[in-house]
């Protein structure tokens, strides 16, 4: 079975610096997409940073130049890098993935991770 077991997060103030991690754990043959999306209290859920299969990535407006997402094949991991964090940012943030397929056949339309809480504040 797939999983997405994300790591990171916590307490940080304006202008600090926070890495998320999200491991893919399974039998993977081929994932076509993965992101990070979050959700701010009282907000509906937005996706800030996205990664392709091809390393083609896009970013929301509001984390342009300070979030930089990536990944490593090799691990299976993605990684959302957040600098000069701002109050704004705070959410619970999660990872995704789209078009999940194990090695078997067995695919997935979207998985996500169990969530992080992000907390900027002075």
């Amino acid at each position: 079975q797939v999983q997405l077991v994300q790591s990171g997060g916590g307490l940080v103030q304006p202008g600090g610096s926070l890495r998320l991690a999200c491991t893919v754990s399974g039998n993977i043959a081929s994932i076509i997409g993965l992101a990070w999306r979050r959700q701010a209290p009282g907000k509906d859920r937005k996706t800030v940073a996205g990664i392709t299969s091809g390393d083609v990535t896009v970013y929301d407006d509001s984390v342009k130049g300070r979030f930089t997402i990536s990944r490593d094949n090799d691990k299976n991991t993605i990684y959302l890098q957040m600098n000069d964090l701002k109050v704004e940012d705070t959410a619970v943030y999660y990872c995704t993935a789209v078009g999940v397929v194990e090695v078997g056949g067995h695919s997935y339309n979207e998985l996500w991770g169990q969530g992080t809480l992000v907390t900027v504040s002075a």
